[in-house]
């Protein structure tokens, strides 16, 4: 399981979609998991009543930040072009604009069948096509290095983006490797993937060989605090985000869990986990998939990605939630958020389970935005 990446000959975009999808749940078949879901059809406009209405201006008014969004593969494999409307895949420019998006963690995934060598240069192209993106779209998008970018690309109309690393495998066990992603541009690593490293334990491997953090493992967490990079323990087994509260002087983040409370997926987080990470600051971004909201479901409703969130509030305080869609990483969304510009829909959802103004801006993006900070800096 650990490298299953390696035995099915996808594009790596397709790869992570189907490994996700078939290691993650496995109560789907591989058939049935290795084509991308159909592309949405446009989104139907919300009846105009008055909590529409106010959930749209709370929503416009709000920072609203998406702490994980894999589109860079198809950027990188299919020629994806962010500022062009699409009608496959999740993401696009106007669409994080119908969305209400001002913040958005773009995921650097590298298939571990990159392994042992090729890694760091996978990384490197996807920064690159981000780069190109960039380029392309001076007016719409900007790279965020500290907190103080994201307010300032915000005044200035524009989306901030934030790399994320998805995958400590990709700095192929060296510690420059992390300081050059970080000279690049990178704000965010995923400890692990599925694949469990030679420095960390991942939640899916099934024979652990670390029990958490190696020394080298505990070595890349100090340096990833001395430099200011945001550490995300989604993907990671127990032991290792165990290891990681205690080493890290910095908050966590969880960027795309949920709850094992309401389905005990070994991808989600235990109430422990979850208290954990509130005492250390961090903050947690509710995942969108379907198979983590609800076993054995490819359709829920919006209403039981708020129930995980509930759940989160109820243990933690409001302070520590987010939003993690996993869009374009993932087959299924809840239904009404089947890509970005589904976005308001939580605001509305939020509303109506009963959530105050001020509580809906920390979950929508500012209790984030506060972790980041505290990391990045200002």
């Amino acid at each position: 399981m650990r490298l299953l990446a390696q035995y099915i000959p996808q594009s790596p975009r397709l790869v992570k979609r189907t490994i996700e999808t078939l290691t993650l749940t496995l109560f789907v078949s591989l058939s049935a998991c290795e084509g991308r879901h159909e592309p949405p059809a446009s989104l139907e406009p919300l009846p105009a009543t008055s909590r529409h209405r106010e959930a749209l201006v709370l929503h416009q008014q709000a920072f609203v930040a998406d702490l994980h969004n894999d589109i860079l593969l198809a950027v990188l494999d299919e020629g994806h072009q962010l500022g062009d409307r699409h009608q496959d895949h999740d993401t696009d420019i106007p669409r994080l604009r119908e969305g209400g998006i001002d913040a958005q963690v773009f995921a650097v995934w590298v298939s571990p069948s990159f392994l042992p060598d090729r890694a760091a240069n996978r990384a490197r192209d996807l920064i690159a096509v981000f780069d190109e993106q960039l380029a392309r779209n001076p007016h719409d998008l900007g790279l965020a290095l500290r907190a103080g970018d994201i307010a300032r690309l915000n005044q200035q109309g524009k989306i901030a983006g934030i790399l994320g690393i998805e995958g400590g495998h990709a700095i192929e066990n060296k510690i420059e490797n992390l300081r050059m992603f970080y000279d690049q541009g990178v704000r965010l690593v995923g400890i692990t993937w599925n694949n469990s490293t030679d420095w960390a334990d991942a939640a899916a491997d099934a024979t652990p060989s670390h029990d958490g953090l190696t020394e080298f493992g505990r070595q890349v967490i100090q340096e990833m605090n001395r430099l200011g990079m945001l550490i995300d323990i989604s993907h990671a087994a127990a032991t290792t985000v165990e290891d990681i509260l205690v080493v890290s002087t910095h908050p966590i983040v969880a960027s795309h869990s949920d709850a094992a409370a309401l389905n005990p997926h070994f991808r989600n987080l235990t109430d422990d986990q979850i208290h954990a990470i509130a005492r250390n600051g961090g903050v947690i971004g509710v995942n969108f998939f379907t198979a983590y909201l609800q076993a054995n479901a490819r359709e829920v409703p919006i209403d039981r990605l708020i129930d995980h969130i509930d759940h989160i509030v109820e243990l933690a305080g409001p302070d520590h939630v987010a939003l993690g869609s996993d869009f374009d990483g993932v087959p299924w969304t809840p239904t009404g958020l089947e890509d970005v510009a589904g976005m308001p829909r939580v605001t509305e959802a939020l509303l109506q389970r009963g959530y105050s103004e001020e509580d809906i801006r920390k979950i929508l993006g500012g209790n984030f935005l506060r972790v980041f900070r505290q990391v990045c800096g200002e």
